[in-house]
């Protein structure tokens, strides 16, 4: 395994990436909240990419892997501006975002930011907006009393230890929305979703797909499959989207 190599930002972060040379499009994979480059999707597509020859690139946001900061402390914001310095400093031409349930989110956000340089995306139970409607939306009065007194709240996790989120991720969040104003998306999509997901609902899987203004956007629901979305059928699954995207090169 090549060994991590690192990327200084100008926010003053170290952002820790494998990058694989290949043909464009660069196929970026952005993980999920509190998950790294190192999870079952990214370093299967890395595989599959370089069996290709295709360019890719995984990537750490701060806070997460190995890359510098804590969790605690970043926000969608924050990893929002990762994302653009990755994209940026270690790609060039077209690129293909597959962005997994935060990272879906976070392809949105790449998408607004820089349209001219997404030559199509793949998303994994996508989760844009969660801070807002998944999180504050749910939110007891004690909770949202919680969080104003002490900065932080602490969530339950279905997949993972609690969620540590605090007042700054909820704030931040909110600045980052994607559904509720014009979402251009001039380019192809597919969305992949599992039905027995528990994170991330096919309502918001829908609302996504009815919302964003696409002249080539496909929604795939997988019965049974969960938000790991990471067994053989549900790779292949990702791999076939992504050659769509690519134009079936």
């Amino acid at each position: 395994m090549p060994a991590t190599s690192f990327l200084e930002t100008a926010q003053g972060r170290r952002i820790a990436y494998h990058k694989s040379e290949g043909q464009g499009p660069c196929v970026v994979f952005l993980g999920g909240l509190k998950s790294d480059m190192e999870g079952t999707k990214a370093v299967h597509l890395e595989a599959w990419a370089r069996a290709r020859g295709q360019a890719f690139l995984r990537f750490d946001y701060s806070g997460h892997g190995e890359s510098s900061g804590r969790f605690e402390d970043g926000c969608i914001g924050d990893w929002h501006e990762d994302t653009l310095e990755a994209v940026a400093k270690l790609t060039e031409g077209e690129i293909v975002p597959v962005g997994s349930s935060m990272g879906g989110w976070q392809s949105l956000l790449l998408a607004r930011a820089m349209p001219e340089r997404i030559k199509g995306m793949v998303t994994i139970a996508a989760a844009p907006d969660f801070t807002e409607d998944g999180w504050w939306a749910n939110f007891t009065e004690a909770q949202k009393a919680d969080l104003d007194a002490r900065g932080y709240v602490e969530l339950p996790s279905d997949y993972m230890e609690p969620y540590y989120v605090s007042k700054r991720m909820v704030e931040d969040g909110r600045s980052q929305l994607v559904l509720r104003a014009p979402l251009k998306l001039p380019f192809k999509v597919r969305c992949l979703q599992g039905t027995a997901d528990t994170a991330v609902s096919t309502e918001t899987a829908v609302r996504l797909l009815e919302h964003a203004d696409c002249p080539d956007m496909r929604l795939s629901l997988v019965k049974d499959a969960d938000h790991r979305f990471s067994d053989e059928a549900c790779l292949k699954m990702i791999e076939d989207a992504v050659l769509e995207v690519l134009g079936g090169s």
